[in-house]
This record gives structure tokens, sequence and C-alpha cells, in this order.
């Protein structure tokens, strides 16, 4: 049999598909699972601060934001109202500018 013949037929793609292929939306939020418990307020404060930075970061990213100077807390806040998380803090605003920064 020739090696042609056993090479796995390949999956369609949006120019050759009968019916359009369906993309990756931009966002979906992951399903929420409880914190562990007993650790002191603070720490439960600045992971959850951790988690709305990254997700905002990422918002930004896939709306062509590539550059912290041009992610002004406008900007940021607009983005949060967007993908329908509460406006961020000044605190929020300046991680998602390290996260962006430290990414490069």
């Amino acid at each position: 049999m020739p090696a042609a013949a056993l090479k796995p037929k390949p999956l369609p793609t949006q120019s050759t598909a009968k019916r359009s292929v369906q993309l990756d939306l931009p966002y979906v939020p992951v399903e929420k699972r409880p914190l562990p418990p007993g650790r002191p307020r603070e720490w439960y404060v600045t992971h959850n601060r951790r988690l709305k930075a990254m997700r905002l970061a990422i918002a930004l990213l896939d709306q062509g934001v590539y550059v912290p100077n041009q992610a002004r807390n406008e900007t940021i806040r607009s983005t949060a109202e967007l993908i329908g998380v509460h406006p961020p803090s000044e605190t929020t605003c300046h991680m998602v500018r390290a996260l962006m920064r430290y990414s490069r």
C-alpha cells in the first residue's frame, strides 16, 4: 500500500468545510472552584486581584493593546466593562500593566 494512502485525511479548514468551522471565542470565563480554606484574608484579596489582572491583560491583548503605555486606566476599565468584570482599582490597573511589561 502506498504511503500516501496511510495518511489521515486532514481536518477541513474555513475555506473547504461544507459548513463554517467555529473558531475560538475571544474570552470565556473558566469554571470557578472554591479557594483553599485557612489562609489570611489578604491572601485571598491578592489572589483574586491577580486573577482579575490576568483576565484583563488577556482581554487587552485580544483587543490589540500590546504595550503597557497603551493600557491607560480608562482603557483597562472599559475592557473590564466589555468582558463583564467589576471596574478595577488603581492597584489592579498597575498590576495589568506590570503583567504586560514582564511578559515580553
